[in-house]
């Protein structure tokens, strides 16, 4: 309609001020620094942000000189909407290009730094690591002694608490599956208080990490940045391979029907969550995935969160409420990972991711193929069967990949979640490990840790272990 109007001088005008208030608001909200091989909730909202920005821009700038005459009142809206469109769609392709591009024999992984002081010289410390290593976010948290510096960002990384709270962060971290590796401090020795430098020192021996101060460090090596880490794939025969390519397009498709069934049952979810937890409603964690290369799972949360607004630490109990048990029970937590499949990071079916640290020794066969939201392990016992029997199960599934085998494993697995999950030995065992968890990160330096939580009964792994034996036989 704005193409069949006789008054070309309006159009014009208009495609001039829109793209210079878009190009502008781009530049502004620093759109063009957040394209990485990660997505999450927080991307989209700046999406958003800038686009209403350019779009208030131009309706104001428009509105007073021509007063929109010759341009309908809802083309902003609907440029904004094609604006907002084309930088998401933009970045999910550009991302799922770079996991297939990624897949390479050898994968980098980068090292995670944690930089002590929100200083210039942090700040030009960071920026050079983000020159060296484009997309790869080497220091993950600065901490500052000044407590009003807390909550603030320096080089685009936040300042999340002080150096004694060191420990914590870094326990923080691990939970979400994220190992830090070295401490640097930016200045000399000099640089903390005698205290704080104590602290910090006392938990980088405690817990191996290397302290280095940012003045005597010459320059990071190549080496230092990252390690090399080989992901060798597992022999295969052609249909096994014709099959795993067919498979990305029912993950896919299966993915968004899916969403789209289960759109109520996600809306539920996220005001339950919002009130039991507050926000954020999503918790992520970094997994392993195809070929070695980490990526984001995403969960629906059932904890509160460790600190509070100005960052410190959240006192009271934090094991999962009625709402929290409900959501692991039922596994409604597990359904925001239908978006890692929509982006090509897991699969409907296949190996359950792990965190780095619970890899087996020989990670070839399994992460020849995508993780999946179920498997052969977990339609088989899942948290009441050994980690080694685990193991086995998803060598077995590997070797054995097919149509019928992921359409067993999907009916199974829809048989599990119609019985009464909430009160059966899986569901138990779910908990009793949340609750060790939570116990082991509560303890305190020096004490004994807990004792082994007791098998919740021998009939299921009976079950299991009968289950073993005949997919190993076949």
């Amino acid at each position: 309609m704005v193409l069949a109007r006789q008054d070309w001088n309006a159009i014009v005008i208009y495609c001039a001020i829109s793209s210079g208030a878009s190009v502008f608001a781009f530049l502004a909200f620093g759109l063009q620094k957040t394209v990485t091989r990660h997505f999450s909730a927080h991307e989209v909202l700046d999406i958003a942000e800038a686009v209403l920005f350019a779009q208030l821009l131009t309706y104001g700038v428009l509105f007073t000189l021509t007063r929109l005459d010759g341009i309908p009142r809802s083309v902003p809206l609907y440029h904004g909407l094609l604006l907002a469109g084309g930088l998401i769609l933009f970045r999910i392709v550009t991302r799922a290009g770079r996991n297939e591009r990624g897949g390479s024999d050898y994968q980098l992984r980068r090292e995670r730094i944690i930089v002590i002081g929100a200083n210039r010289l942090a700040a030009s410390f960071i920026s050079m690591l983000r020159a060296y290593a484009p997309n790869q976010e080497g220091v993950v948290a600065v901490l500052e002694e000044k407590a009003s510096a807390i909550g603030r960002s320096l080089g685009g990384v936040q300042v999340l608490g002080t150096p004694q709270e060191l420990d914590v962060i870094v326990t923080e971290f691990s939970v979400h599956g994220i190992h830090v590796d070295r401490v640097i401090l930016a200045g000399d020795t000099d640089f903390l208080s005698a205290a704080a430098l104590h602290d910090v020192e006392r938990v980088c021996k405690k817990r191996q990490l290397e302290l280095s101060y940012l003045p005597r460090m010459l320059g990071l090596t190549e080496e230092g940045l990252v390690r090399s880490e080989v992901v060798a794939a597992a022999d295969a025969d052609p249909e096994r391979n014709l099959f795993l390519n067919l498979k990305r397009s029912v993950d896919i498709l299966g993915s968004l029907a899916l969403m789209i069934l289960l759109l109520p049952l996600f809306a539920a979810a996220s005001l339950l969550v919002l009130i039991d937890v507050g926000s954020p409603v999503l918790f992520w964690q970094e997994r392993t995935g195809r070929r070695g290369v980490p990526f984001l799972i995403y969960k629906y949360r059932t904890l509160r969160a460790p600190f509070d607004s100005k960052g410190r630490p959240a006192l009271g109990d934090r094991q999962p409420s009625v709402i929290g048990r409900y959501l692991r029970a039922t596994r409604i937590d597990e359904l925001p990972q239908l978006i890692n499949v929509l982006f090509g990071d897991m699969s409907l079916v296949g190996p359950r991711p792990l965190l780095p640290e619970d890899q087996p020794n020989n990670t070839a066969l399994r992460l020849s193929v995508r993780p999946g939201i179920t498997g052969w392990a977990q339609v088989n016992g899942a948290k009441l069967v050994s980690k080694e029997d685990k193991e086995k199960y998803d060598e077995w599934y590997v070797r054995n990949a097919s149509p019928a085998v992921d359409t067993k494993i999907v009916m199974m697995t829809i048989r599990i979640l119609a019985r009464n999950y909430g009160g059966s030995a899986e569901a138990l065992a779910d908990l009793a490990e949340v609750k060790a968890k939570q116990d082991s990160l509560a303890m305190p330096e020096g004490s004994a840790p807990p004792k082994a939580i007791a098998s919740p009964g021998p009939k299921p792994l009976v079950r299991a272990e009968i289950v073993q034996r005949s997919a190993l036989r076949r």
